[in-house]
């Protein structure tokens, strides 16, 4: 069954089940977890970051943005949480889907390489120098 709303619920952490019609919020980990509005019980993840959705509370409600767009899902829904409502959005072609994608690729900040230095073991440091 579709949701129409969403209740809010701060958590540090996620529960491991999830309710139909709440959107959990860790702000410990910077994240938002929900099942999916159009009722087909799958779990949607939203980090929040700069270069992914940002949460807006207004004493009452919580909302999302930008959309949630689920497209690696079988049931490929789109929509946005505004004020604990759900408004349905259009369905996006695939080349809409990976144009945004590779759009938001450019947002995120770069992955750092490991250097592959060594590291000296923690005893080295304690060892009186050689004479």
């Amino acid at each position: 069954m579709k949701i129409v709303d969403y209740k809010y619920q701060f958590v540090e952490e996620i529960p491991t089940t999830l309710p139909e019609g709440i959107l959990f919020v860790s702000t410990e980990y910077a994240t938002a977890v929900h099942l999916c509005a159009c009722g087909c019980g799958v779990k949607v993840v939203t980090p929040l970051a700069p270069a992914e959705w940002s949460m807006n509370f207004n004493g009452v409600a919580v909302g999302l943005a930008p959309s949630i767009g689920n497209w690696s899902f079988p049931c490929r829904s789109h929509y946005w949480i505004k004020n604990g409502r759900v408004l349905w959005s259009a369905q996006w072609s695939e080349r809409q889907v990976q144009a945004s994608r590779e759009s938001d690729q450019l947002l995120r900040p770069p992955v750092p390489k490991t250097t592959g230095t060594r590291r000296r073991p923690l005893f080295g440091w304690f060892r009186s120098p050689r004479r």
